[in-house]
Parts: structure tokens; sequence; C-alpha cells
């Protein structure tokens, strides 16, 4: 996210500006999310690496604020998701979900970000979680 904030001040100055720039940036951020699928490359709870627990699973994001975890070319599960720019978080709510799915729901500070990739970590008390997300 971080690097496309110049990019956005650039079309925040040279558009007519009807929206705000809080606007263009959500709208920018939840274009980035929506075009694609995207897998967890890796993920650490409390330092332990548990990557392969999502081994087969894609995420489709849509601008509804709904997300497909999507197992082996099926969805297994439908949550909902949301992110803000200008907090630098993102949330995601599986219901009912089991191992791993589980794993991913609740707020997380996005740590590092561009158009193709999130890193996020996820701190509930002394649980410290730490995700990357890539496009496919």
């Amino acid at each position: 996210m971080k690097k496309i904030f110049p990019f956005l001040s650039a079309i925040i100055l040279f558009c007519g500006c009807k929206k705000t720039a809080q606007s263009i940036q959500e709208d920018l951020v939840i274009q980035a999310m929506v075009n694609g699928q995207w897998a967890i490359t890796s993920f650490t709870q409390n330092g332990s690496n548990i990557t392969s627990d999502f081994d087969g699973y894609r995420f489709k994001y849509y601008s509804n604020k709904t997300v497909d975890a999507i197992l082996n070319g099926f969805v297994q599960k439908t949550g909902t998701w949301d992110g803000s720019s200008s907090t630098m978080t993102t949330w995601a709510n599986f219901p009912n979900a089991l191992q791993p799915l589980i794993l991913i729901n609740g707020s997380w500070h996005i740590d590092n970000s561009g158009w193709t990739f999130v890193v996020a970590t996820q701190v509930i008390g002394s649980e410290t979680k730490t995700m990357r997300l890539d496009k496919l």
C-alpha cells in the first residue's frame, strides 16, 4: 500500500476531484483486491510456520465485501471482508469456520503491500499471527 500512495496523490491532483482523496484510495484498494484470486504464501502463528495448512486454498474477494475460500477449485466457505487504507487494516470473518480458515478471522494490521501482495499481522493477547497473501 505504501507504494500506492504517490500514485494516488498524482491521481488526486489531476482528476476533477468529485471524490475525496480517501474515497479514491478506498476504490483503488477494492479494485486491487477483487481483481483475481489470492493465495496464502506464508502464515506463522507464534513463530511456527503453518503455511502448509493453507495448501490448495485460493481466496476470491468481491466488491460487495464477500470473500470465497476456494479449496482445490470448490468454494469451501464464504465470508465477509473489509479494509481501510487510512488505518492500514483489513479484517475477515468466515462464520463457523474450522481450521485453518478460523485463523484468518479478525482484524489485521497491514505491514506491507503492493498491487500483488499483502503482508499483515494480527496480535490477540499473547498470540501473534503473520500472513502473506499473493495475487495469482
